[in-house]
């Protein structure tokens, strides 16, 4: 079983049968699948019977520490979303010995508050302190602004556009694929650099998802 981990404002927890109804709100909200899949809602019906199974299902395949985590609040226990920090998938990616692939959705309700960033914060450096990380990759949409700057502000840097042949293109497909990745030498770099200075304060994160 995943480890629980907190921040400031967020429980990452793994997913249990009792998410089902979250996890098909969340998936169902069109503003959230806009740049994802086929772009379109997903019935509550698949979540229930093929997606949260086989995401439970991983938590026994895959090494310990990896898998889909739900993202509840600290303060009432709200169901916000889910990170994903597990073996590369995304299509056009490469993958490798202790490289892990950075995933995350969150509800509309909440984007604008940097909650993205600090749950991607937070496995980030997990994975690279606690799990044997070497580097951890993301992909997103080119046009996908809002996710490309969790990435900047998590530390992953970008590596290439590239082009993905997708049976059915979204609206901006044309412009491509982004890669993000971040290694462990850039991450101890970085780390470094956020130790809280003389009054005790570390750099915190903008306002974005």
């Amino acid at each position: 079983m995943l480890q629980e981990l907190t921040t400031a404002r967020l429980r990452l927890r793994a997913l249990t049968v009792d998410d089902a109804r979250d996890l098909a709100a969340l998936h169902g909200d069109p503003r959230v699948m806009r740049h994802l899949d086929d772009g379109r809602p997903v019935p509550p019906e698949e979540i229930r019977d093929r997606t949260l199974p086989a995401m439970l299902a991983r938590y026994r395949e895959l090494p310990e520490g990896l898998g889909h985590r739900a993202a509840v609040a600290r303060d009432g226990g709200a169901f916000l979303g889910w990170f994903e920090f597990g073996p590369v998938s995304s299509a056009g990616l490469h993958g490798g010995r202790n490289v892990v692939e950075l995933g995350y959705r969150l509800f509309p309700s909440v984007w604008g508050r940097g909650l993205a960033t600090e749950g991607a914060r937070a496995l980030v450096d997990h994975g690279f302190a606690t799990l044997g990380v070497e580097r951890v990759v993301a992909t997103t949409m080119s046009v996908n602004a809002a996710s490309r700057r969790v990435m900047e502000k998590t530390g992953l840097v970008w590596v290439r556009t590239f082009f993905v042949d997708w049976p059915e293109p979204l609206p901006g497909a044309e412009q491509g694929e982004v890669e993000y990745a971040l290694t462990r030498e850039e991450w101890e770099r970085d780390r470094a650099g956020r130790r809280p200075g003389p009054q005790g304060h570390a750099p915190t994160a903008g306002a974005e998802r």
